[in-house]
């Protein structure tokens, strides 16, 4: 993430904004020291961020999905090797 120091900050608002708005975060810098962070504001919390469903409907699961290896697992499970 880019550092901006809050003199160019003040200098260059408009476009750092519209930089912002665009989805490019940026952090304010006052002597070095990172001080604010600017978002946009449909931007998710980082501690908020849902994982559950990221890949729903790119994945298939198979019909006979509970039964897979089925043969194998009773032959170990049985004894026959």
């Amino acid at each position: 993430m880019r550092t901006v120091n809050i003199h160019d900050a003040k200098t260059n608002l408009s476009r750092l904004v519209e930089q912002a708005a665009k989805g490019e975060s940026f952090v304010i810098a006052k002597a070095g020291k990172p001080m604010v962070k600017v978002v946009p504001l449909d931007a998710p919390d980082e501690g908020r961020v849902s994982r559950f469903g990221f890949l729903c409907g790119q994945l298939t699961v198979p019909d006979d999905f509970d039964r897979m290896g089925e043969d194998e697992i009773t032959r170990q499970f049985s004894g026959d090797e």
